[in-house]
Order: structure tokens, then sequence, then C-alpha cells
């Protein structure tokens, strides 16, 4: 019998239990829940010099001239996330943390920090350099005296790497329900929700490249995906009507992008979890990219539609009917849960013998 999607989810869910919910790391959300947590995530390294509203996670290193964070009083994460986590070194100019956000680092702060409002907490695994304590709290040096520290924020990159991409695909495997109409040099998206008030395009980049506006009706909508197909993605269409509201309830999904370039203010909360991506202009919704360079604001009106992906049966693995394969980088987390779960057992029989 082929294994099945939810074997794997309670394999990881075992895994975010072990290694997610650490002091520094907090709870770590998984899948769609990752858009509603973060405004902007970088599965790789951030090279910024301008701001995000929301909450902040980086994967790689964190460079540029000096950048913003959490500028905008948004409520304090349910899940314990701080305003920016950097798995590792945050170099460059001064970095601005606002409004009591607090940060997480796994390697060295070498740009310094600028603590502004309510006390933070700042948690860093290697030296922190030109910042100013005051009433803030401050703590260096902590991969030095537990080694779980790091590890701990590694793990948690990891998880969020295979879970964005995976979110991804299976968000490109829904069926387009709704159409997508052009009309000269403008792109109308008419959804037509299904009763869960999900609406599902699939177009090509091309798609894109062939208009220069972008005109939504989402009739009552609670979630439109568009899915659009290609490596080379260029965002540079205006929005008729702006683009306020749009992230909380559309998310553009980019499966196969390898390189995306936005250039214009962008509606909607945007997946592409493979994309070495810039940004010239603002992004009002959730945004996850692979590596990013990044010269516009990322804005809150972070997703928070009622969506969840469908939990997909087995599949047949082909015409010979083989064991069907997990989803690309479901693989490498599937041991690490599994791994959980033997130390589970482990541990639960050691107890018994006590």
């Amino acid at each position: 019998m082929g294994l099945r999607r939810t074997h794997i989810l309670a394999a990881i869910s075992a895994s975010a239990a072990l290694f997610g919910a650490s002091p520094a790391v907090g709870e770590t959300p998984a899948g769609i829940d990752i858009l509603r947590e973060w405004n902007l995530v970088v599965l790789g390294d951030l090279d910024s010099s301008s701001e995000v509203e929301g909450r902040t996670f980086v994967g790689g290193n964190l460079t540029g001239n000096s950048s913003n964070y959490n500028i905008a009083a948004i409520p304090a994460s349910a899940n314990g996330q701080a305003g920016l986590t950097v798995v590792g070194n945050v170099t460059g100019g001064v970095k601005n943390l606002n409004n009591g956000a607090g940060a997480v680092i796994g390697g060295n702060v070498d740009s310094g920090f600028n603590l502004n409002g309510n006390p933070q907490t700042v948690l860093v695994g290697g030296s922190i350099s030109n910042t100013n304590v005051n009433a803030n709290t401050v703590n260096s040096g902590l991969a030095g005296s537990d080694p779980q520290f790091i590890q701990d924020l590694q793990q948690q990159g990891s998880f969020i790497r295979t879970s964005t991409q995976n979110l991804s695909y299976d968000l490109s495997m829904q069926a387009a329900n709704s159409d997508f109409v052009k009309s000269g040099n403008r792109g109308m998206f008419n959804a037509q929700p299904d009763a869960d008030g999900t609406a599902v395009f699939n177009i090509a980049a091309s798609d894109l490249n062939s208009i220069g506006e972008i005109e939504f009706n989402l009739n009552g909508a609670d979630t439109a995906i568009i899915n659009v197909s290609g490596k080379n993605i260029k965002l540079d269409d205006n929005f008729l009507g702006g683009t306020n509201n749009l992230g909380e309830n559309v998310i553009w999904n980019f499966p196969e992008a390898e390189r995306l370039t936005a250039s214009t203010a962008w509606g909607g909360s945007v997946l592409a979890p493979k994309a070495s991506a810039t940004t010239y202009n603002y992004i009002q919704g959730s945004a996850v990219f692979g590596s990013l360079g990044q010269y516009g604001e990322m804005h809150v009106g972070t997703y928070s539609g009622g969506y969840y992906p469908p939990d997909y049966p087995d599949t047949p693995g082909g015409s010979s009917g083989g064991t069907p394969i997990p989803e690309p980088g479901m693989l490498g987390l599937l041991g690490l849960g599994l791994a959980g779960l033997a130390f589970m057992r482990r541990r639960r029989k050691l107890t018994s013998a006590e």
C-alpha cells in the first residue's frame, strides 16, 4: 500500500513538535499558515535597503543598507515568533527593529540594531555589535552556550523551505474554476468561487506579459488562487482600483519561477519559493521567495483567508501501479519526522523501564 500524505504530515507534525517549539523559535506554522504568520519569508539570503511592515523570516543571511522591520503596530505572534528571524548573519547598514518586535539571529550581528519602541528581546547565536541595549534585553553567544539554539533555527529554516515548496505544489494542482479574460491591454479575473469560497485561475507568464492592467472581481470569494506557469516572471502591471484588500484574499502562486522581478505596486500575496526575486515597488500581502534583493516595501494585509489545500489520497505511481512518490522536497522532512517518531518511541521505552 502506498505511503499516504496523511502519514507524511503526521511525521512532519512530530518533527515540528520536537524541533519547532523551542523558546528561541517558538511554534513554527506550516503550509498556508506561514503566509498568515509572516509578511516576508526569504528562504535564502535577503539583501534589503527597504522595509517590512510585518514579521520577517530569513533562512540565510541578511545584508544590504539600512532597513526597517515590523514598522506596523501589528498584534503579537500567537506562535511566539519574533519580528525578525535570521538563521545566518546580519551585516551591512544598521537594521531598525520597531514596536517591541524583537529578533532571533543564528549568527553574528555586525550591522547593529536600533531598537525602537517598547522594550525588545534580542537573542543572538554569535556576537552583536553597534547596538545600544538601554532598557532592552540582548543575549548573545547563545550558540556557544547551547548548540541546540542554532540547530533549532536551521531546522526551522529547513521546515519552512519544504513546507512552502509543497504548498506551492499543492496549489498548482488545483483545477481552474474561474475565468481570466483579456480585453485589449486589460486582464480581468472574474472569480467563480466554489461552495467553500475558493476561486482558482490557471494562467501562464505570457498572459501577464501581454497585458498592462489588472482588474479583479472577487464576487465574494474567500480566497482566489492564481497559478502562473513559467520560469521567468515579470510583475509590471497596474491594478485598477488599487491594491488594498487583495493580500488578504488573493494568492499569486509561481511554482516554476526561477527569476521574478516586480517593478510596479503589486496586490495579493506572492508565493515563489524557488525564485531569485528583485522588488522595486511595494507588495501588499504576504510574500515567499527563494532569495530576494529588496528595494520596495512589504506592506501588511497578509493572507488571512480560510483556505487550506485538500488532503490528497494515494494516486497511482504510473502505468505499472507502483508506490506513490512523496511530493518534491518532502523526503528530507519526512526523514526528520520519522527520526522524531523513533526518538519519541525510544523515550517512552526508557521511561517505562525505569
